[in-house]
């Protein structure tokens, strides 16, 4: 792949690159729309993402290429007039992120010509605007000779998306893009970035992503309508107990409270929220303790409440994720990522893999009038100069 990049690199700006890095994609295993409520997430760094090649120039301009909007051509900009354009498309993910490392106080004196190749699948959920800020912000740190701690090189990538694009996204996807290791997920509390790694350990299983091909964008999606609801169950909830976020409440503790929400609607998202953030912890658990089945069965409650509570699955989610549950040799299977298109996740036995997606395929194309797409996917590590 570094062969690629390089090659591609040299035909677009007629030179050679000087270096090359890239950043995973991330797939979440299980602990949907918890960490924007203060909540645990579990996650995992996948072997697909964002490669980028970079030189740095003599002037004060950034020139963006990206091979996957190769129609758009190079984007320029200048380091001095760094604002938001929506004319320039993806390339506002990394100029969002050369915003935060100037906002620190970092004087970047010369430009930077950057070529972008992604193989991970645009609008799927599986992340690949927090792989561009990451394995951009990487460069960033290395190329400029920055010294920014890691963990906070994740935080700016969430403040790239926040502030500078405009995506209320939580904390998650850059953290398991950042911080990803092989063969591990991560067990993060999103309340205060305590994070332990969990082995992923699923000899003789593999994980098998599958897309809906439904494009899902994030910005405009009801992602930030779901946000405003927890927080409206937030605020009514605090007036009854001393909390800072719904994920500090068990769900014992909620079921007393619940009826203080009129809006059945408020009520259901505040469920799902905090029924998830207990699922997570067990699901843990039981990876911990070898027990695949209960890990899967915990898979299999999330999507339904992601589905009933949190009302983000859609038909095309729901059918990928009841097709999996039947065929022979799946774990569990659920939708995975923010919902309204984009990904499953499946645990399937290795033997069963192709029978699996053919099956699925065959029926998913009945139902839904066209095919998915299939990924079996590797548990990889975080962003990395190559």
């Amino acid at each position: 792949m570094k062969e690629k990049l390089l090659a591609g690199f040299r035909e677009v700006f007629k030179t050679e690159a000087d270096n090359v890095y890239f950043a995973p994609g991330r797939v979440n295993l299980i602990g949907e729309h918890t960490d924007y409520n203060g909540g645990y997430v579990f996650p995992c760094a996948l072997n697909i993402g964002t490669y980028l090649a970079v030189k740095k120039r003599t002037d004060k301009k950034c020139h963006f290429y990206s091979e996957n909007f190769a129609h758009l051509g190079i984007i320029e900009v200048d380091l001095d007039n760094f604002n938001y354009y929506v004319k320039d498309d993806w390339a506002n993910y990394p100029k969002g992120c050369i915003r935060e490392v100037q906002k620190l106080g970092n004087e970047l004196g010369y430009g930077l010509d950057l070529y972008y190749y992604g193989n991970i699948p645009n609008g799927a959920g599986l992340s690949s605007s927090a792989s561009i800020e990451l394995v951009t912000l990487v460069m960033l740190n290395e190329e400029y000779g920055l010294n920014i701690d890691r963990i906070e090189l994740v935080k700016m990538g969430q403040r790239a998306e926040n502030q500078f694009v405009g995506v209320n996204c939580g904390i998650m996807d850059q953290f398991a893009i950042g911080m990803g290791k092989a063969n591990h997920a991560i067990l993060l509390d999103t309340g205060n970035l305590k994070y332990q790694y969990a082995p992923l350990n699923i000899e003789g299983y593999s994980l098998v992503v599958t897309n809906t091909n439904k494009r899902r964008g994030l910005a405009d999606s009801k992602y930030n309508e779901r946000r405003a609801e927890c927080e409206t169950a937030l605020e009514i909830l605090k007036q009854y107990k001393d909390i800072n976020a719904l994920c500090e409440l068990s769900l014992a503790e909620f079921e007393t409270l619940s009826d203080k929400i009129q809006a059945e609607v408020i009520r259901k998202r505040a469920r799902h929220a905090i029924s998830e953030n207990e699922r997570t912890i067990l699901a843990k658990k039981a990876l911990d303790e070898g027990n695949l089945a209960e890990f899967g069965r915990l898979m299999n409650q999330s999507h339904v409440s992601l589905r009933d509570d949190y009302e983000v699955t859609g038909k095309e989610l729901d059918t990928l994720a009841s097709l999996a549950w039947a065929q022979e040799g799946v774990i569990g299977s659920r939708m995975t990522g923010a919902g309204f298109g984009g990904c499953t996740i499946s645990i399937v036995k290795n033997e069963c893999i192709a029978a699996f997606k053919e099956n699925v395929e065959r029926e998913y194309e009945k139902t839904i009038g066209y095919k998915p797409t299939f990924y079996v996917v590797l548990v990889g590590d975080g962003a990395k100069k190559l």
